[in-house]
């Protein structure tokens, strides 16, 4: 380069070989003719030009001569003035660190228009040691307006896509969606494309309701390279059904390689409502407007390919209603028509629309019930299924009261195919009428006795409930220094005869039945009394944290409620944590949301539960004014020996640092835990280590003693 800046100095007596004189044309040459400019320049306010090449004059029109220093046209002032202080900045920090630079900015050549340039350069030491800028200068005009014509292409395609009437598509040939617009979100049931991406990973299997309708669709597309007019039935998101008709093609790239599926869909539903009309008449019960036996038959098939693809139980249910023959014989069939219409309509409200109820006959009936991950849900329900049915209904004047036996049957435990499953179900609604009637059977043993020890719980908590026998036990919660600095109030139930019944049994069916509410205002009372005479004047702040059921959310008076039961108590709001668990933020339903934001409003302070296992809870944690996040037991356990579990906790102890968050940790039974848990900055924690759950008069005595918790020999814990 210097050879090139500085053609008037005389090479060294031993340089003086063609070979060398040889080389410096050539890059003489070369440099003169680049489509650019290269150049050096002092680190200076103005830029100044200590050498240039000859592309100066196209890219600036200005000659090498006009812009070398003796010249006074600085590079500063051709460089835009609305660029200048970025680019100088660039450079600055390039010569601070001696490091390369490039930067896009524009400049004013000769001609006034302006240009958009890239210059790559680096600082380097000239002969005299002083810091002068080398590198090289382009004209990238036509790029930069090639990518903006093609980022406004861009925008309009984007806007078409967004606003579209009808949906959008983008997938792969193995089935996963690549885009989606906002139109084809709302034709499945979701709430953004995004939602609709993630959810409907497999859509061969998720999608379509007819198994292989994904392959056929495949298939057309790699034979014709596009489909027109594909109809197809397909799950919306809330396991409701729906007709679409697809037309879509293949994108290919430049050279023939295979980009992706694309299409759009529409909603073909009520073309199709009218030709099922059609059919109606064949597939249905005349009476009661119920599926009957044949198409009870499709829709159990459809069940059970769905239960085998996501793994969930499917239950049929067989329905005899008890002493029919009765009211047929005694008021007349016209009033036994009328009971089964009734019946049918009960059954039907009691379902959900994924769900079928089919009428096989006679007083017969069959549920299909999908789509439940526990045994427990489907007792809910099919105690509802009895309440319904039992309820008073007026015929020919007088008011009479219906029993139903009812059997059941589970895939894939009882059996994994229809013919079975009603045979089983059969069998156990005979079980149901030798009980006494009016109740319901399984076919397996295990599950009956677990739906009776179900509704002996549920009897015996409604007791407990109203005889005040349900108590509170209080776990520690503490600082670094192992000083109490809260409790969490915890529900115990000991039964007289049952002996204790743990929290994973009891509230689930306070859930259920609607006893949670009167369960935690219980809880809420003997709490929050507790509280207050822990914080009498002249003591330490200790602040009690207490769990709401998400249920609880569902009323739109819990804030007035729990406010109301804190004044009873005497006890300011400030000192209330308020732990909510991933469901309520899973609703996202403004109720819920306005729920939290008076809280929040009253002083309370709110916990996210169980952080770590929901799905979106970092989402949560910027959406909802939360004050305090809980590590999960889960993230704690064995943190002391697997790496990987150690490197999730402090990723979540840090992501509570950065939003500001308190941080506690739940099962911390170990002093390793302890001791990495407040390395990490953990602000509080809480666990075996520290104590079990204790009594108040006990957890008291530890406050009396110094609010301290040793090291050894813990109250009411392990041994550290």
């Amino acid at each position: 380069m210097s050879l090139l800046a500085f053609p008037d100095r005389t090479p060294a007596p031993s340089l003086l070989s063609s070979e060398v004189l040889d080389r410096a044309r050539v890059l003489d040459t070369l440099v003169n003719n680049l489509d650019g400019m290269a150049y050096r320049c002092g680190h200076d306010a103005q830029w100044t030009m200590i050498f240039v090449s000859e592309g100066c004059a196209t890219l600036t029109g200005y000659t090498p001569a006009e812009l070398v220093a003796s010249a006074g046209i600085s590079w500063e002032r051709l460089t835009h003035p609305d660029d200048r202080a970025r680019v100088r900045a660039a450079i600055d920090e390039a010569v601070r660190t001696g490091r390369r630079f490039a930067q896009q900015y524009r400049i004013l050549p000769r001609d006034g228009a302006p240009k958009w340039v890239q210059e790559r350069g680096v600082p380097v030491a000239d002969e005299q040691g002083s810091t002068v800028i080398e590198g090289f200068i382009e004209d990238i005009t036509e790029q930069r307006a090639t990518l903006e014509a093609l980022q406004q292409a861009e925008l309009r395609y984007r806007s078409i896509f967004e606003h579209a009437s009808e949906g959008i598509f983008q997938t792969t040939r193995e089935g996963h969606y690549l885009a989606a617009n906002p139109a084809l979100a709302r034709l499945y049931g979701y709430t953004t494309p995004q939602e609709l991406i993630t959810d409907l990973s497999d859509i061969g299997r998720r999608l379509y309701v007819l198994p292989g309708r994904r392959e056929a669709f495949r298939r057309m597309m790699e034979t014709h390279g596009s489909v027109r007019n594909f109809e197809s039935e397909v799950y919306r998101s809330d396991g409701s059904r729906m007709w679409i008709s697809e037309n879509a093609h293949i994108v290919r790239g430049a050279q023939g390689e295979f980009i992706c599926y694309e299409g759009t869909v529409q909603d073909i539903s009520e073309r199709k409502h009218y030709q099922e009309q059609l059919e109606r008449q064949a597939n249905h019960d005349l009476l009661t407007g119920l599926p009957n036996r044949v198409l009870l038959g499709d829709r159990l098939s459809q069940g059970l390919a769905r239960a085998q693809r996501l793994g969930y139980y499917l239950a049929v249910v067989f329905i005899d209603l008890d002493h029919f023959k009765f009211v047929n014989d005694s008021l007349g069939h016209a009033a036994g028509d009328h009971l089964l219409q009734e019946v049918a309509r009960r059954l039907s409200a009691c379902l959900r629309q994924s769900d079928t109820v089919a009428r096989l006959g006679g007083d017969e009936f069959v549920l299909v019930l999908n789509d439940h991950y526990h045994v427990s849900t489907i007792i809910s329900l099919l105690e509802r299924v009895l309440h319904q049915i039992h309820q008073p209904i007026s015929l020919c004047g007088r008011s009479l009261q219906v029993g139903a036996s009812l059997g059941v049957a589970l895939y894939p435990d009882d059996s994994e195919d229809a013919a079975s499953l009603l045979r089983h179900a059969d069998i156990a609604m005979y079980a149901a009428k030798d009980r006494g009637r009016h109740n319901f059977q399984f076919f397996t043993r295990d599950l009956n006795r677990m739906a009776e020890e179900r509704l002996h719980l549920e009897a015996a908590l409604r007791e407990a409930l109203d005889s005040d026998a349900l108590h509170v036990h209080y776990q520690p919660k503490v600082d670094h220094r192992r000083r109490i600095v809260g409790v969490e109030a915890l529900a115990r139930w000991h039964h007289p005869t049952l002996g204790p019944i743990g929290p994973d049994r009891f509230i689930p069916i306070a859930e259920e039945t609607g006893l949670i509410a009167p369960l935690t205002t219980a809880i809420l009372r003997q709490a929050f009394a507790a509280a207050r005479r822990w914080n009498a004047p002249g003591e330490p702040q200790l602040q009690i944290a207490v769990n709401l059921s998400a249920r609880l959310f569902m009323s739109a008076d819990i804030v007035s409620h729990v406010l109301g039961l804190a004044r009873e108590a005497g006890i300011a709001p400030h000192l209330i944590e308020l732990e909510i668990t991933e469901t309520v933020f899973l609703d996202h339903s403004q109720g819920a949301i306005d729920s939290l934001r008076a809280f929040k409003h009253h002083g309370f302070s709110l916990a996210m539960d169980d952080f770590g296992t929901g799905y979106s809870s970092l989402s949560y944690l910027r959406s909802f004014p939360l004050d305090i996040i809980k590590i999960d037991r889960s993230l704690v356990t064995d943190i002391e020996r697997e790496e990987e579990g150690a490197l999730i906790a402090r990723a979540a102890i840090s992501l509570g640092q950065s939003l500001r968050k308190r941080v506690v940790a739940e099962g911390v039974e170990n002093q390793a835990q302890f001791d990495f848990l407040r390395c990490q900055g953990c602000d509080e924690f809480q666990g075996y280590l520290i104590s079990r759950p204790v009594s108040e008069d006990q957890l008291s005595a530890m406050l009396a003693s110094g609010g301290v918790i040793p090291r050894s020999g813990l109250p009411g814990g392990t041994h550290a």
